[in-house]
């Protein structure tokens, strides 16, 4: 096992699975909320507000100075966007990207979702990354390697023909946003640290229509493609137990 891998209790992970739903609460609310006209800003209060409501913490705002609640990319954007005054048309692919804090653990999620009507080709890019996550999580397994979450979301996104980006990755998670491991999302498999009960760990593909490429934007948060690509980005925090691994943020 890698170097200051956390290994949970039971008691632990119960305490993940409760913020794990409150972010998944909270991600369905928006979700329903995307319509056309809406602002970036309007979602972060929303997701603000319902926060406070089921009594949890926000993860991002002040982490590292992140001024907001909420992560919302659009189109181009690919992670760490901050929510201001953009609205949204139709047509718009968004991501969401949160965490809440139960009890001083937390959960953390992504959903990308379409505005209005999407065309197919950003229908499809939402699909293979979720599909891409999906896969990733099944080789989750105690007894397997890091490396085998890698190949597995990597091999799902290129088989259809998009590209999976290097520069950003997953993370163990658990009393901390971002704890040890780090989980590439492309690479081969049977590398990297043992997979074992109690791990706890962030998967995030984040998949773009062209090439792997980002760069840092103007605001030194937003990550963009380097090409103008669209790009879309699913996230669970995942358990790893005896038998099937568990998502907390469902």
């Amino acid at each position: 096992m890698g170097e200051g891998i956390i290994i949970k209790s039971p008691e632990e992970i119960a305490m993940m699975r409760q913020a794990g739903r409150v972010v998944a609460a909270i991600l369905e609310h928006l979700a329903k909320a995307m319509q056309p006209g809406i602002t970036a800003a309007e979602l972060d209060v929303m997701a603000a507000n319902e926060l406070t409501r089921w009594g949890a913490m926000p993860s991002f705002k002040g982490y590292r100075g992140f001024p907001a609640n909420l992560c919302v990319s659009v189109n181009e954007q690919v992670v760490h966007g901050i929510p201001g005054d953009r609205v949204l048309k139709s047509g718009d692919i968004v991501s969401l990207d949160m965490g809440a804090i139960v009890g001083g653990f937390h959960g953390d999620a992504a959903i990308t979702v379409g505005v209005g009507n999407i065309d197919p080709k950003a229908r499809r890019l939402l699909e293979t990354t979720e599909g891409a996550l999906t896969a990733g999580i099944s080789a989750a397994r105690s007894g397997s390697r890091l490396g085998d979450i890698s190949a597995a979301i990597q091999a799902y996104a290129e088989s259809r023909g998009f590209s999976v980006v290097r520069e950003y990755v997953g993370h163990g998670i658990g009393r901390q946003l971002h704890e040890e491991p780090q989980i590439p999302n492309f690479g081969p498999p049977g590398q990297g640290s043992l997979l074992r009960p109690g791990m706890v760990l962030a998967l995030e593909p984040m998949v773009n229509a062209g090439g792997w490429r980002t760069k840092l934007d103007s605001d030194q948060w937003t990550v963009v493609t380097a090409d103008g690509s669209l790009s879309a980005h699913f996230e669970h925090t995942v358990a790893i137990t005896d038998g099937e691994p568990e998502v907390l943020t469902h």
